[in-house]
């Protein structure tokens, strides 16, 4: 057994220690707690720490810490922790009532890893909502929505375009039946031929086609071609996924899952959350973004009388800057919508190193532009964004949604210059005003609306006992093997069992450090991987006693029951891996998290079952001079 080379022994003695290390995190139980952020432009400081202090002191409701954070992702936040989860709807409630709508309250944990852990990177699994409890909520994307808009957009820009080559027509408008476009009525057989040519040119995305001609009436069909429609379909899916993530994300909430299923549908499970009213409030919202011409800036004298008297011009709007609450009178014509909008980023003026936000249109969007800038260099221009809440009351035991509409304006702008599908934003106080306003920009619109079609809540203490059953499950399962190993393979089932055990180590540290989240379906996993992960050590031990009884000596029966099992101990962990590897990138949800977590095992398995155990092997009998061995 000298042969056991030493780079091998430093290699294990490693990948242990950093095992340990990574699991350790783990341990720690996060304690429940209660997170307030900010509303869009709401101040988290130290005033409104002091009033949730006294708001829990008023209420008499205890809590053992009570602190202002800053995270990267969340922003400014504060985080009040409690002992319990009783406590912990006590305090959000309270906190909830105080604050209003200005701030999101929110279930959350606090995670309890040492410094000096988080330092290295060391984290604990975060738990799904199987564990830790919280709203699963299944949404419709109503796709035939993105189709109508898109049309109307079609019909908009075909008829801009005509105008813009001098083309003429009696009318542009949409056929009545969704899907089937756009009808252009023309003077002449020229102009038809005239306006299909550009209309191809200019909307490849659309088939153009001669319709039904009478008299003076010549007709062009402009519909959208069969790829653009699944295009645009699943583009809603898309565009939809990623306004919510910004929506969620941007409120704080713990550990949010938002997926796909199927053509049509979204899952979004938030776990930590137990008001299903308030997930519905955040989740639910549909916003909308308008870029449309200011009149005059914002406070200015025309603007404050009219929020002083109510005198508004006939072609305008009273809104208020989100922020100063100042009075802006803002023109009904639109100019562009969100839906046009491709992408906004927050960056610096390279000559004065102000902030700004850059923003890009699609192609529809940066002709309307262009031609509204061309003619108003020196006017201003508003963004306005309108949000519809959904607020759900229990009102006779019956549940009653009534929306409501906020708007405002979060940006007012000069027109400095000619522009089109690339333009920026200036006059932002600052980067995170400028980080605030490309988020509204980007995440603000939804391509189509969601209808909720199913919901489920699962309670803290289902989580809580959830999480003993399947630590239950672990140990007993480990208990069964390590003491079944440990009779029949007497010392070498000893070394096995010490392997299995820094087999569940490795794992967990592995799941740490790759943030898996852990489920019900993952406990699964990891009790299937510790019931596997002896099947090598059965074969190893199976081949020692097989040397022996063929007259080897004890050192030569070790060394060659690692050399002859190690074939099949690879055949049968690449097939099983095979099969988690289709579990993880075809499943998903709980079959995705149980191949996650099955592959993860099975790899860590062949480590400690083969090249642990027989570094363990090797310190107790290398130096040795054996008769027989306690296999």
């Amino acid at each position: 057994m000298s042969d056991f080379p030493r780079w091998k022994y430093a290699l294990v003695v490693v990948a242990l220690l950093l095992g340990i290390l990574y699991a350790l995190p783990n341990a720690f139980v996060p304690t429940p707690s209660v997170q307030v952020s900010a509303t869009h432009t709401a101040t988290v400081d130290q005033a409104l720490q002091d009033k949730i202090q006294g708001v829990l002191n008023q209420q008499h409701i205890a809590y053992t810490a009570l602190s202002l954070k800053h995270d990267t992702a969340k922003g400014d936040y504060v985080l009040v922790s409690v002992a319990s989860n009783d406590l912990q709807k006590s305090a959000a409630d309270a906190v909830k009532n105080a604050l209003g709508d200005d701030y999101t309250v929110v279930f959350n944990l606090e995670s309890r890893v040492p410094a000096w852990l988080s330092a290295i990177g060391a984290h604990s699994m975060p738990l799904g909502l199987d564990l830790q409890g919280g709203v699963n909520f299944l949404m419709e994307v109503d796709q035939n929505d993105a189709i109508d808009k898109q049309e109307t957009r079609d019909a908009d820009g075909i008829r801009a375009l005509l105008r813009q080559k001098n083309i003429h027509y009696e009318s542009v408008a949409r056929n009545a039946v969704r899907g089937q476009g756009v009808a252009v009525v023309l003077r002449s057989a020229a102009d038809r031929d005239t306006a299909a040519s550009v209309i191809t040119t200019e909307y490849p995305d659309l088939g153009v086609v001669d319709g039904s001609s009478a008299g003076d009436r010549f007709v062009l069909n402009a519909a959208m071609k069969p790829d653009k429609l699944r295009t645009l379909a699943t583009g809603a899916i898309s565009q939809n996924l990623g306004t919510l993530r910004n929506r969620i994300n941007a409120l704080g909430i713990s550990e949010p899952v938002i997926q796909q299923q199927g053509d049509s549908h979204i899952v979004v499970q938030l776990a930590g959350v137990q008001d299903p009213a308030e997930a519905k409030k955040v989740i639910g919202a549909t916003a909308t973004l308008q870029y449309r011409p200011g009149v005059g800036q914002a406070g200015d004298q025309q603007a404050q009388d009219a929020a002083r008297t109510g005198n508004i011009p006939p072609d305008a709007n009273l809104y208020y800057m989100r922020g100063t609450n100042q009075p802006v009178l803002v023109s009904k014509q639109v100019i562009a919508t969100g839906n046009e909008l491709v992408n906004a980023d927050t960056g610096t003026d390279p000559q004065t190193g102000a902030v700004i936000v850059s923003v890009t249109l699609n192609a529809s969007g940066a002709h309307k532009m262009l031609d509204f800038t061309s003619a108003n260099v020196g006017k201003p221009m508003a963004v306005v964004y309108s949000e519809t809440v959904v607020d759900t009351k229990i009102v006779d035991g019956k549940e009653v949604r009534t929306p409501r509409v906020t708007e405002n304006v979060i940006s007012d702008a000069t027109i400095q210059g000619v522009f089109s599908n690339h333009f920026q934003t200036t006059g932002l106080n600052s980067q995170k005003e400028a980080r605030e306003l490309a988020l509204l920009l980007k995440g603000g619109s939804l391509a189509a609306p969601m209808y909720i079609v199913s919901e489920s809540v699962i309670g803290p203490s289902l989580g809580k006992e959830n999480i003993e059953k399947g630590l239950m499950a672990v140990l007993l399962g480990l208990g069964l093997v390590l003491v079944a190993a440990a009779i029949y393979y007497k010392l070498f089932g000893l070394v096995a069992d010490v392997a299995l055990f820094f087999n569940l180590v490795i794992l967990v540290a592995v799941m740490s450090l790759m943030g898996v989240t852990l489920t019900m379906p993952g406990i699964a996993g990891i009790v299937l991987t510790l019931g596997m992960a002896i099947d090598a050590n059965v074969l190893i031990c199976e081949r020692v006693r097989e040397e022996l009884r063929n007259g080897s000596t004890p050192l030569a029966s070790i060394r060659a029951g690692y050399d002859k099992a190690w074939a099949t101990i690879l055949d049968a962990n690449v097939t099983h891996l095979i099969a988690a590897l289709a579990l993880t990138t075809m499943g998903s949800g709980p079959i995705k998290g149980f191949g996650i977590t099955l592959f993860i095992g099975i790899a860590t398995s062949m480590f400690t079952s083969v090249t642990l155990t027989h570094a363990i092997t090797a310190l107790i009998h290398g130096n040795r001079k054996l008769k027989t061995l306690s296999v």
